[in-house]
């Protein structure tokens, strides 16, 4: 990946989830998140955040959803990947899930068992949260009563 491509990120020091760590939860971060071991949960970042993140490196496997504007895998990503400004797969990149994205680049070698959603940038990371809540809304809505 050429570097006049990438995407600008900030100065701050990353957070490093290191190989052999394994996390059971749902992580919730600002700035850049890089994961060398394993997380099965979701990947937030804050909705403030818009130079947000998330390096899944070689060794990291993620099983769950990752959020955030800036997605670049190398490593193993089991689930959806919803990214409101860019995703780069590397070419050792393998995701099973469907990639949500601004722009995409994908080097030779990358694996994807999933489909592929192009949206606008500002929709492409909260675009399914919006449908959660119109769905609920269109449900309590087909009942007629308000309380």
């Amino acid at each position: 990946m050429r570097k006049d491509k990438k995407h600008k990120r900030g100065t701050a020091t990353p957070t490093l989830i290191a190989k052999g760590t394994c996390i059971i939860g749902d992580i919730h971060f600002s700035g850049s998140l890089e994961i060398e071991g394993q997380v099965t949960g979701n990947i937030e970042a804050a909705a403030d955040d818009a130079e947000a993140c998330v390096r899944i490196l070689d060794t990291g496997v993620v099983i769950g959803q990752v959020r955030a504007p800036v997605v670049t895998v190398s490593g193993n990503i089991e689930g959806n990947i919803y990214a409101a400004a860019q995703v780069e797969l590397a070419c050792k990149a393998v995701v099973k899930g469907d990639i949500h994205y601004a722009l995409l680049e994908i080097e030779k070698g990358a694996h994807v068992n999933g489909g592929f959603v192009q949206e606008e940038a500002d929709t492409a990371a909260t675009a399914p949260e919006l449908e959660t809540a119109d769905v609920v809304s269109h449900l309590s809505d087909a009942g007629g009563r308000q309380s």
